[in-house]
């Protein structure tokens, strides 16, 4: 016998007598189920106790089963990482743009590759498109302008590569140095999230004024370089004082030189013929 409410029926029938049509109703065991929930969420049941690479702390305790495992070659150890629903991602989004609490706090243990994947990928299209039709608007007087699609594979490369190899050598640095609280899925899913304040910076420094485009590259770097700060800060401060004040410049540095690069490899507005150089950026 089963229940629509959210529970488990055990019943626990005496067959001594021969008699199943009187059973003791008495025994009867009701355990707690998310089979209903998972249903209406559309998340995949958690069936690891571990997080990705954690070595312990809050980062490294999930809800789930322990019985079953993940191996790296299977859809299941995957599919894991995106196991978020739209209103999440929202919620992401919204606490990445104006973070009024920890991100860290948001995930709730529950850190996700979706939005990072797709965040990072509308920040390459949208850089691209955005260079594109400034480069187009401050040639277009002079000369034919034809269409450079390096820039999008350097885009890609760029805002690829700065999402995934940073926080992974963050993270490798911080379990170096003896973090427990570091996980790798947390850093690339705070990385990716901060990319998200790229793309209305993108679509503003296709403006034909340079120093607005300065303003708006600083920005851009302000808001991410400050979110990444204020959720890194508690995790590098396991480490020493001295390590984690040189973590924390570092990674810094690192996003202002992400900043520079998107603003002087994308929305340096090429020269056009007979004006000077030095105006443009």
């Amino acid at each position: 016998m089963a229940s629509n409410a959210g529970y488990d029926v055990v019943v626990d029938i005496d067959d001594d007598d021969g008699d199943l049509g009187h059973t003791d109703l008495t025994d009867l065991e009701f355990h707690q189920s998310n089979y209903n929930q998972d249903q209406a969420s559309g998340k995949i049941p958690q069936n690891s106790s571990g997080g990705f690479f954690s070595g312990g702390g809050p980062s490294g305790s999930r809800s789930g089963d322990s019985g079953g495992k993940r191996y790296l070659w299977s859809l299941d150890f995957y599919a894991s990482f995106f196991d978020v629903d739209t209103n999440e991602v929202v919620k992401r989004c919204m606490a990445a743009l104006f973070p009024r609490t920890m991100f860290l706090d948001i995930l709730e243990g529950n850190p996700d590759l979706y939005g990072p994947f797709w965040i990072t990928t509308t920040v390459v299209l949208i850089l691209f498109l955005s260079s594109t039709i400034a480069q187009y608007f401050a040639r277009m007087k002079d000369e034919p302008y034809t269409y450079d699609f390096g820039i999008l594979s350097g885009a890609a490369g760029l805002m690829y590569g700065y999402t995934a190899f940073v926080p992974i050598a963050l993270w490798g640095v911080l379990k170096w140095y003896g973090s427990e609280s570091a996980n790798l899925l947390e850093c690339l899913c705070l990385y990716g999230y901060s990319n998200l304040i790229w793309v209305p910076v993108a679509i503003a420094s296709s403006s034909p004024i340079a120093i607005l485009n300065w303003v708006f590259a600083g920005i851009g770097f302000g808001v991410s370089a400050l979110f990444l700060f204020r959720n890194l800060y508690p995790v590098v401060s396991a480490t020493d004082a001295k390590t984690a004040q040189v973590l924390l410049i570092v990674v810094v540095a690192l996003h202002a030189g992400l900043a520079l690069a998107i603003k002087i490899l994308f929305f340096h507005h090429a020269v056009a013929k007979g004006k000077k150089p030095g105006l443009m950026f």
